[in-house]
Protein backbone atom coordinates (compact mmCIF):
# COMPACT_ATOMS: atom_id res chain seq x y z
CA UNK A 1 0.00 0.00 0.00
CA UNK A 2 1.09 3.52 -0.74
CA UNK A 3 1.22 5.70 2.32
CA UNK A 4 -0.33 8.66 0.47
CA UNK A 5 -3.49 6.69 -0.27
CA UNK A 6 -4.19 5.81 3.33
CA UNK A 7 -7.17 7.83 4.39
CA UNK A 8 -8.01 8.86 0.82
CA UNK A 9 -11.54 7.38 0.85
CA UNK A 10 -12.37 9.34 4.00
CA UNK A 11 -10.87 12.53 2.54
CA UNK A 12 -12.90 12.08 -0.66
CA UNK A 13 -16.10 11.53 1.34
CA UNK A 14 -15.38 14.64 3.42
CA UNK A 15 -14.63 16.63 0.26
CA UNK A 16 -17.97 15.76 -1.32
CA UNK A 17 -19.79 16.50 1.94
CA UNK A 18 -18.24 19.97 1.83
CA UNK A 19 -18.80 20.55 -1.90
CA UNK A 20 -22.43 19.45 -1.66
CA UNK A 21 -23.26 21.05 1.70
CA UNK A 22 -26.04 23.11 0.10
CA UNK A 23 -28.18 19.98 0.03
CA UNK A 24 -28.37 20.19 3.84
CA UNK A 25 -29.47 23.83 3.96
CA UNK A 26 -32.72 25.61 3.26
CA UNK A 27 -32.02 28.90 1.44
CA UNK A 28 -34.87 30.47 3.44
CA UNK A 29 -32.43 30.55 6.36
CA UNK A 30 -30.87 33.51 4.56
CA UNK A 31 -33.92 35.74 4.23
CA UNK A 32 -34.14 36.51 7.92
CA UNK A 33 -32.43 39.89 7.42
CA UNK A 34 -35.09 41.60 5.31
CA UNK A 35 -35.42 45.32 5.84
CA UNK A 36 -38.36 47.52 4.92
CA UNK A 37 -36.92 50.34 2.84
CA UNK A 38 -38.36 52.84 0.40
CA UNK A 39 -35.57 52.25 -2.07
CA UNK A 40 -36.82 52.03 -5.63
CA UNK A 41 -33.68 51.60 -7.71
CA UNK A 42 -31.75 48.50 -8.73
CA UNK A 43 -29.80 46.61 -6.06
CA UNK A 44 -26.91 44.68 -7.62
CA UNK A 45 -24.25 42.41 -6.19
CA UNK A 46 -21.70 41.68 -8.88
CA UNK A 47 -18.87 39.14 -9.21
CA UNK A 48 -19.94 36.75 -6.44
CA UNK A 49 -17.51 33.81 -6.68
CA UNK A 50 -18.98 30.32 -6.38
CA UNK A 51 -18.26 26.70 -7.13
CA UNK A 52 -20.64 23.89 -7.90
CA UNK A 53 -20.53 20.28 -9.04
CA UNK A 54 -21.86 19.26 -12.44
CA UNK A 55 -24.42 16.52 -11.97
CA UNK A 56 -23.52 14.93 -15.31
CA UNK A 57 -19.82 14.23 -14.66
CA UNK A 58 -19.45 14.98 -10.92
CA UNK A 59 -16.80 17.56 -11.80
CA UNK A 60 -16.61 21.14 -10.53
CA UNK A 61 -17.67 24.25 -12.35
CA UNK A 62 -16.41 27.53 -10.99
CA UNK A 63 -17.51 31.04 -11.74
CA UNK A 64 -19.16 34.21 -10.61
CA UNK A 65 -22.75 35.28 -10.22
CA UNK A 66 -24.29 38.70 -10.69
CA UNK A 67 -27.55 39.16 -8.76
CA UNK A 68 -29.90 42.12 -9.09
CA UNK A 69 -33.39 43.03 -8.00
CA UNK A 70 -35.67 46.05 -8.03
CA UNK A 71 -37.13 46.26 -4.51
CA UNK A 72 -40.79 46.74 -3.78
CA UNK A 73 -40.46 47.88 -0.17
CA UNK A 74 -38.04 45.18 1.04
CA UNK A 75 -34.26 44.83 0.74
CA UNK A 76 -32.07 41.96 1.80
CA UNK A 77 -28.81 42.14 3.74
CA UNK A 78 -26.08 42.12 1.09
CA UNK A 79 -24.22 39.07 2.42
CA UNK A 80 -27.45 37.11 2.18
CA UNK A 81 -27.39 37.35 -1.62
CA UNK A 82 -24.01 35.61 -1.69
CA UNK A 83 -25.23 33.01 0.81
CA UNK A 84 -28.26 32.24 -1.36
CA UNK A 85 -25.99 31.65 -4.36
CA UNK A 86 -23.81 29.31 -2.27
CA UNK A 87 -26.79 27.42 -0.92
CA UNK A 88 -28.03 26.56 -4.42
CA UNK A 89 -24.55 26.13 -5.94
CA UNK A 90 -23.23 23.69 -3.35
CA UNK A 91 -25.19 20.71 -4.62
CA UNK A 92 -25.23 18.55 -7.73
CA UNK A 93 -26.26 21.10 -10.30
CA UNK A 94 -26.43 22.34 -13.85
CA UNK A 95 -25.73 26.01 -14.48
CA UNK A 96 -29.07 26.70 -16.14
CA UNK A 97 -31.01 25.37 -13.14
CA UNK A 98 -28.76 27.22 -10.70
CA UNK A 99 -29.47 30.50 -12.49
CA UNK A 100 -33.23 29.91 -12.41
CA UNK A 101 -33.24 28.76 -8.79
CA UNK A 102 -31.53 31.92 -7.55
CA UNK A 103 -33.75 34.32 -9.49
CA UNK A 104 -36.96 32.45 -8.63
CA UNK A 105 -35.98 32.33 -4.96
CA UNK A 106 -35.56 36.12 -4.94
CA UNK A 107 -38.91 36.62 -6.66
CA UNK A 108 -40.74 34.24 -4.30
CA UNK A 109 -39.19 35.49 -1.06
CA UNK A 110 -38.53 39.21 -1.57
CA UNK A 111 -41.44 39.91 -3.92
CA UNK A 112 -39.43 42.54 -5.83
CA UNK A 113 -40.65 44.33 -8.93
CA UNK A 114 -38.07 42.29 -10.82
CA UNK A 115 -34.96 40.17 -10.44
CA UNK A 116 -32.07 39.25 -12.71
CA UNK A 117 -29.28 36.72 -12.36
CA UNK A 118 -26.37 36.19 -14.74
CA UNK A 119 -23.88 33.42 -14.08
CA UNK A 120 -20.53 32.96 -15.82
CA UNK A 121 -18.66 29.71 -15.20
CA UNK A 122 -15.88 27.50 -16.45
CA UNK A 123 -16.81 23.81 -16.47
CA UNK A 124 -13.99 21.37 -15.79
CA UNK A 125 -16.00 18.64 -17.52
CA UNK A 126 -15.38 20.63 -20.70
CA UNK A 127 -11.98 22.18 -20.00
CA UNK A 128 -9.95 19.16 -18.84
CA UNK A 129 -11.85 16.25 -20.38
CA UNK A 130 -14.01 15.64 -23.42
CA UNK A 131 -13.57 18.47 -25.90
CA UNK A 132 -10.81 20.06 -23.74
CA UNK A 133 -11.44 23.76 -24.31
CA UNK A 134 -9.71 25.58 -21.42
CA UNK A 135 -10.64 29.23 -21.08
CA UNK A 136 -14.19 28.74 -22.32
CA UNK A 137 -16.89 30.33 -20.19
CA UNK A 138 -20.58 29.51 -20.19
CA UNK A 139 -22.98 32.39 -19.51
CA UNK A 140 -26.58 31.91 -18.41
CA UNK A 141 -29.17 34.53 -17.55
CA UNK A 142 -32.59 34.57 -15.95
CA UNK A 143 -34.75 37.68 -15.85
CA UNK A 144 -38.09 38.09 -14.09
CA UNK A 145 -40.70 40.79 -13.57
CA UNK A 146 -39.94 44.25 -14.89
CA UNK A 147 -36.64 43.05 -16.36
CA UNK A 148 -38.60 40.85 -18.77
CA UNK A 149 -41.46 43.27 -19.47
CA UNK A 150 -39.58 46.55 -19.87
CA UNK A 151 -36.73 46.69 -22.43
CA UNK A 152 -35.21 49.80 -20.79
CA UNK A 153 -35.09 48.16 -17.36
CA UNK A 154 -33.58 45.01 -18.89
CA UNK A 155 -30.94 47.08 -20.67
CA UNK A 156 -30.16 49.01 -17.49
CA UNK A 157 -29.69 45.95 -15.28
CA UNK A 158 -27.59 44.08 -17.84
CA UNK A 159 -25.50 47.22 -18.40
CA UNK A 160 -24.87 47.55 -14.66
CA UNK A 161 -23.73 43.94 -14.58
CA UNK A 162 -21.13 44.63 -17.31
CA UNK A 163 -20.96 40.91 -17.94
CA UNK A 164 -18.53 41.29 -20.83
CA UNK A 165 -15.99 43.50 -19.00
CA UNK A 166 -12.47 42.20 -18.52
Amino acid sequence: RREGLQGTPKRVANMYAELLAGMQHDPKEHVTSVFHERYDEIVLLRDVPFYSVCEHHIMPFIGKAHIAYLPDGKVLGVSKLARIVDCFARRLQVQERLTNQVVDFLMDNLKPKGAAVVIEASHSCMTIRGIKKPGSVMVTSALRGIFIRDPRSRSEVLGLMHVDRK
